[in-house]
């Protein structure tokens, strides 16, 4: 495997998107928010199925915003996204971080939710993200850190599952504890204005509870991932099953808590 190319560990099964589609500008990228301005121009980058885009495209009426993925088949479920809710300042195109076919100095923020965990050189694509960016424009990144997310009640299976999670997107050439090196990957990038926090989404409540668990018990079962664990070696479709199982079990509990951290980084690119 070329260190440009990472395989995108989820893939894009229904218990994915059902995630995906949940994400929304509020949720997933609070952090850039005041620092958007209505005429700016934006990229989107690992749009998948455009929630977040749509969002963004809204908040710059009379800006442009494009949203890029490898995936060209959830491109077109991101049209529908912006189509559906009446959107002309936005458009979809497939793309490689690590090589953006956009001139330098176009976009006055470039924005990436959940991308450099997934690619074979975040360095690199920070540099490319860095290219594209307008003089005085921002990068705004941020990425899960699987390693850090915490729950209750305690159990096994989900140990088992962070364990083997971290391990099938390892092999598939990621990082799945991107968020704690985001900084570090600016600064090697050669970005030098870089303001790092964190944010975190919290599943407490029973409704919360159902949906978190469910689509993670049937992401273990049915996804890429899952093929990708089997095919790997990492784990048999019996162990696959116990995991599931753990996930439905600690979403039945009524004090049951999981909390996801990510990492973040607002960059203002030198005038």
């Amino acid at each position: 495997m070329s260190k440009e190319t990472a395989v995108y560990t989820h893939g894009h099964h229904e218990s994915v998107l059902r995630s995906h589609t949940w994400r929304t500008a509020a949720n997933s990228a609070a952090y850039l928010l005041d620092s958007l301005k209505p005429h700016m121009k934006i990229l989107d980058i690992g749009c998948g199925p455009g929630t977040i885009t749509a969002d963004l495209a809204e908040l710059v009426p009379d800006g442009h915003v494009t949203g890029v993925d490898r995936a060209a088949g959830v491109l077109e479920q991101a049209r529908a996204t912006a189509a559906a809710r009446g959107l002309v300042n936005v458009d979809f195109a497939v793309a490689d971080v690590h090589a953006l076919e956009y001139p330098d100095d176009t976009f006055c923020v470039v924005h990436a939710h959940q991308v450099l965990q997934h690619v074979g050189d975040p360095v690199q694509a920070l540099r490319e993200i860095h290219r594209v960016t307008r003089p005085g424009g921002f990068i705004a990144v941020r990425d899960a850190d699987y390693a850090a997310m915490s729950w209750y009640p305690a159990s096994e299976g989900l140990d088992d599952w962070l364990d083997l999670y971290r391990r099938v997107a390892r092999a598939n050439g990621g990082e799945p504890d991107a968020g704690r090196r985001l900084k570090s990957w600016a600064l090697s990038a050669g970005i030098g204005d870089v303001t790092a926090s964190s944010g975190t989404w919290t599943f407490a409540t029973e409704e919360e509870r159902a949906w978190w668990s469910g689509l993670w018990a049937d992401r273990t079962l049915a996804s890429a991932y899952a093929d990708r664990a089997v095919e790997g070696g990492h784990a048999t479709p019996e162990r696959l099953r116990a995991v599931a199982d753990a996930w439905r079990e600690w979403g039945r509990h009524e004090d049951g808590w999981f909390a996801v951290l990510h990492g973040e980084i607002l960059c203002r690119k030198d005038v």
